[in-house]
């Protein structure tokens, strides 16, 4: 920043319409969490359905409420809800929210300075359309964005089985500079919990877009 403050780690979160909405909403209450980050949210329609299917969340895109989103917990959950400072309708410093059809919001611009992007979870046609470089909504614009300037892009798909195109799909974006990171935990950790699976797959999310966190018991730690 111009008056030499070091500026929060900028991060963009795409919520699309696969299962896995657990996961998305655990990262964003987690990256909330830390002082020192800014998140640009977008969630596609179909984002919302499944927000709604597996956590009970109903938004309205146009004027969601983020802090109905960041204290949601899914029915299975054994801890409450988490607790933040109330934060107005269009958000705060760290947490700016972005309609998923506004292409002249920030995050459509290589010239807005990001730090990583995550598609949690990453719908097959979100692949689709990122691999092919063919958007057509803001979060698809917003990952071809970070791929043609060289920012890390992390891709959460989380299908199964997958099919040949979709393999093919994701081999593009491998080669183009995405880490794929399908939501696959591990059993490792001393899982106790059905947040403990939810738990290891934003771990590693976090490890790679480089936010320090004690989510997990690492391999082999004490």
């Amino acid at each position: 920043m111009s008056d030499g403050t070091k500026r929060r780690r900028r991060i963009v979160l795409a919520m699309t319409g696969a299962s896995g909405a657990p996961i998305a909403v655990r990262l964003l209450q987690v990256m909330r969490r830390d002082p020192d980050v800014e998140v640009h949210l977008t969630i596609s329609p179909s984002g919302a359905a499944v927000l709604q299917q597996e956590m009970g969340l109903q938004l309205n895109l146009r004027s969601p409420d983020l802090n109905a989103l960041l204290a949601c917990v899914p029915q299975w959950a054994s801890e409450p809800a988490p607790k933040f400072d109330e934060i107005g309708p269009t958000g705060d410093e760290r947490l700016h929210y972005h309609q998923h059809d506004d292409y002249m919001t920030p995050i459509a611009s290589g010239s807005f300075l990001t730090d990583a992007m995550v598609l949690c979870p990453c719908s097959g046609s979100t692949l689709s359309g990122v691999a092919r470089s063919a958007a057509s909504n803001l979060v698809q614009r917003a990952a071809e964005v970070h791929l043609k300037e060289h920012r890390k892009l992390v891709v959460v798909p989380r299908e199964t089985p997958m099919s040949v195109l979709q393999i093919e799909n994701m081999h593009r974006l491998a080669a183009a500079g995405a880490v794929l990171l399908p939501a696959m935990p591990g059993w490792y950790h001393d899982v106790k919990r059905i947040e403990d699976l939810v738990d290891f797959v934003v771990a590693r999310i976090l490890d790679q877009i480089g936010l320090d966190n004690g989510l997990i018991q690492r391999w082999k730690d004490a």
